[in-house]
């Protein structure tokens, strides 16, 4: 008994002290605008150095990286049709391919696949 909760009390304080350890480590003490600026030689930046993102370019990157996965989960299906009820397995095929098309075109009709307006 004393063991299970000797045991129990290592397991628990342990990870604590090295998360503090770890923590109190990894502070910045100084924070100086000289070093959080973006480095060019010594002088002031001509321009910010945080250019801004495409928000279409990340939607299209979001759409692509859907349809990846899409097709990682219907490639497997091919498999499963071997061993399971051949029927059930297609009905299931379209309605996934169904929910996808769906997506895919209130995606275009949002206006998210036009590249240029």
């Amino acid at each position: 008994m004393t063991t299970l909760l000797m045991s129990i009390i290592i397991s628990l304080i342990m990870p604590m002290i090295i998360m503090l350890i770890a923590l109190t480590i990894s502070k910045k003490i100084i924070n100086d605008r000289e070093k959080s600026s973006p480095f060019e030689c010594g002088f002031d930046p001509k321009s910010s150095a945080r250019m801004p993102f495409s928000l279409q370019f990340f939607l299209i990157a979001v759409i692509f990286l859907i349809f990846d996965i899409e097709i990682v989960l219907i490639l497997p299906i091919v498999i499963i049709m071997k061993t399971s009820n051949i029927t059930i397995c297609t009905l299931s095929t379209m309605f996934f391919i169904l929910i996808l098309l769906i997506g895919l075109y209130y995606e275009w009709y949002q206006g998210a696949l036009q590249w240029a307006k």
